[in-house]
């Protein structure tokens, strides 16, 4: 299974290195910034870095020859359709929500906000949609009272999506596939920017 890695910041570090252990190649890292720490971490291990021309679109010229499958974690950049279409089985992502509630670059805000008893994460195929791609995994987590935006995404779902991306992974790996169960567009929410 070669994997091109699309991310930044601690979630990019700890996904990558929990898909070296999966015993995958990961052919390729691509960040948006030639000093995030994710790019610091890949070019450690030998892999070889690319660097987005456009932070906010990873284009097919930026996905490694041959990859099998691509993983997003903690991108912010829209993968292009051409990107999407370089991998054999295309790409997968994890957002912090219940998708297809809040979706959006806030999940994990608009969660507290609302005042959500339950959270949770989703893994799901990219697509031309932001966040609406077919569900390949999901669990639920409750929320704590009090509890802020950081500590839930810090207590629970960072983790999760470790868990549930490997999960994915080790399916793709055994089936040459990617399970997936389209999204509910009548439970769908946004979860914009607060800022």
């Amino acid at each position: 299974m070669r994997i091109t890695l699309v991310g930044s910041r601690h979630f990019g570090v700890t996904t990558l290195a929990m898909l070296r252990q999966r015993g995958v190649d990961i052919v390729r890292v691509v960040v948006a910034d030639a000093d995030d720490r994710l790019a610091a971490s890949a070019r450690a291990a030998g892999i070889e870095v690319a660097v987005q021309a456009d932070p906010k679109l990873v284009v097919a010229s930026e996905i490694a020859d041959g990859t099998d499958l691509i993983v997003t974690a903690h991108s912010h950049a829209r993968i292009s359709r051409e990107a999407l279409a370089a991998a054999r089985l295309g790409g997968i992502g994890y957002h912090p929500s219940l998708l297809p509630r809040h979706r959006g670059i806030a999940a994990v805000e608009w969660t507290i906000r609302e005042g959500d008893p339950i959270a949770g994460g989703s893994v799901y195929h990219l697509a031309d949609r932001m966040d609406a791609g077919a569900i390949a995994a999901q669990e639920w987590c409750f929320v704590k009272k009090g509890e802020t935006a950081r500590e839930l995404w810090e207590r629970a779902l960072a983790p999760l999506g470790q868990k549930l991306l490997g999960e994915v992974v080790d399916y793709a790996k055994a089936h040459n596939a990617l399970p997936g169960k389209p999204q509910d567009e009548q439970f769908a929410t946004k979860a914009p920017s607060l800022s």
